[in-house]
């Protein structure tokens, strides 16, 4: 079980992930182009609507870009981890985290001391046992790896011992009231519960990355990087009489229409969509399913604290009144994007209207006033935007480009393969200013990680220790109203510090043909595949 007081602080971000709006048909939204984008089953299909499962079948995806390693100390966007190690919690739609893998996950002391419990039997699927041992190994991993997206969380464990085969204790450094969702995360947040088998990471070393041995539905089978990653299903799973599927193939499809155009052909079933685009159009097509919500944070520009123009608040600010949303939903979003202005949505109880108020409004004539002020104190407005290659970033490039030429900016267009701009450049932190697209499932470590000072995804670098002790308090707290209170707080100041340029709600989804079933999924698009099949 998990303390109910921290179900409590956890239930608190159900409005976060939008999964207390209630959903209209897909019929309905389909039929009406101009209506606001609304969450589509956000976190998945209704079992008890959709029959029978049957068993059976080869379930075959398209994703955005390739994956780099199944190494869960490396940050990358793995779809198709979760589907080998299962995650030890998971995040349920209304925002608590409970046993998934593991059996328990409870805490005597506020905080401070927790406890795993681990489900008995449970085995890798090289027969060797997943016991606390198992834990302690990979948990270690992250501790010693200072890449690891789990890293600097990681770091708060002051000790780990095997309290007997299936119960493993953790003692902090401090109190840590939201220290379960460490092991719910995806792998690109940093999840401490993907559990390697500690006789693979022997045998394989660092090429762990490329030989993955979980515990999860499914075990890896081939892989031929840039074309396709083939999974079988575990016949000793511990979720008896699962998985459904027999087999799960994973394609690279990066180019957004041949990814699209791949779906509707049937080429495959499924496909991780990451732009406006596809999405209205599966929402337009009555042959398709989508899973969608747009949660909070979404997508924005990403500022370098660490380089000029941007570690001046002025030209941050001049950007943010130099782009017309409006104009660029029209233009680039079927007239269907969600606009952003502040860290967390509308809906959520960590969001407060003042936030929004203070928010810089569309005004040119403001914008050139700063620049000109920025421009006499001898700085250079001039800036260089990095994004992807895919067609609606580049389009979007070119759309800011002609904004901030009418502001008297010039900006210098470069694109890059997504995989290459993901690793060289946002995550090498080596941009100006770039586009990002990110989701919170949970406050924490999803806010921690994107703003507290030397946070694996502060990729701009922001530092403000006001913040750090606000981040620090909202984590370490089992009390709600504390919790809550902090990360309004963060919403204000880095609101009025402008770290990020908000411009539109996530667009991520998933897309299916209608044959498939039993989805479960985050808003940020990872699933889990033990209950997913194929009605055929």
């Amino acid at each position: 079980m998990i303390r109910p007081l921290l179900r409590a602080v956890g239930a608190l971000t159900a409005v976060l992930s939008l999964v207390l709006v209630a959903s209209c048909g897909a019929a309905d939204r389909r039929s009406n182009d101009t209506a606001p984008l609304a969450p589509m089953d956000p976190y998945g299909g209704n079992p008890a609507a959709e029959g029978t499962p049957k068993p059976g079948g080869t379930l075959v995806m398209g994703m955005d870009r390739e994956i780099i390693s199944f190494d869960p100390t490396t940050q990358n966007t793995n779809p198709a981890a979760l589907a080998v190690y299962d995650s030890l919690l998971k995040q349920t739609p209304s925002g608590s985290f409970e046993p998934y893998l593991a059996r328990s996950m409870d805490s005597p002391d506020n905080g401070k001391t927790w406890r795993l419990g681990l489900r008995p039997g449970v085995k890798f699927s090289d027969g060797t046992d997943l016991n606390a041992d198992a834990v302690i190994i990979n948990v270690q991993r992250h501790i010693d790896k200072a890449s690891s997206p789990a890293y600097t969380s990681a770091r708060e464990i002051a000790s780990m011992r095997a309290v007997d085969p299936l119960t493993v204790e953790f003692e902090l450094k401090t109190p840590l009231g939201a220290f379960p969702a460490l092991f719910a995360q995806s792998q690109f947040a940093g999840n401490l519960g993907l559990i390697v088998s500690p006789a693979a990471l022997q045998e394989f070393g660092n090429q762990i990355s490329s030989n993955p041995v979980g515990a999860g539905p499914f075990t890896f089978v081939s892989w031929q990087r840039d074309s396709k990653l083939v999974l079988a299903r575990n016949q000793n799973y511990w979720q008896q009489g699962k998985p459904y599927l027999d087999n799960l193939e994973f394609r690279p499809l990066p180019d957004t229409e041949t990814r699209y155009a791949s779906m509707h052909n049937g080429d495959v079933d499924l496909i991780f969509g990451g732009y406006n685009d596809e999405l209205i159009r599966a929402m337009r097509d009555q042959k398709l399913k989508v899973y969608y919500g747009p949660g909070d944070l979404g997508e924005y520009l990403l500022y370098n604290f660490n380089r000029p123009p941007f570690n001046d608040r002025r030209m941050r600010e001049a950007v943010i009144r130099a782009m017309n949303i409006p104009a660029l939903g029209a233009s680039l979003y079927n007239g269907r994007l969600v606009p952003a202005d502040s860290l967390f949505n509308t809906d959520s109880p960590y969001h407060t209207q003042a936030a929004s108020d203070a928010w810089p409004k569309f005004d040119p004539e403001k914008s050139k006033q700063l620049i000109q002020e920025y421009t006499a104190s001898g700085g250079n407005p001039n800036f260089s935007f990095k994004t992807s290659n895919a067609p609606n970033r580049v389009k979007f490039g070119e759309f800011l480009q002609a904004q901030m030429a009418a502001v008297g900016i010039r900006v210098d267009l470069q694109y890059y393969d997504l995989a290459q701009f993901s690793s060289q450049v946002v995550q090498s932190g080596d941009f100006q200013a770039t586009t990002y697209v990110g989701t919170i499932d949970t406050p924490y470590p999803s806010v921690w990680r994107l703003l507290h000072t030397g946070a694996p995804n502060n990729f701009g670098k922001y530092s403000n220790p006001q913040v750090d002790a606000l981040l620090d308090e909202a984590a370490g707290t089992m009390d709600p109203s504390v919790h809550k209170r902090a990360y309004q707080q963060v919403e204000q100041l880095t609101g009025q510090e402008l770290v990020f340029a908000y411009f539109s709600r996530s667009n991520l989804s998933t897309i299916t043909r209608p044959e498939v079933k039993g989805v479960d999924r985050y808003i940020s698009r990872d699933m889990f595949f033990a209950t997913t099949w194929l009605n055929r």
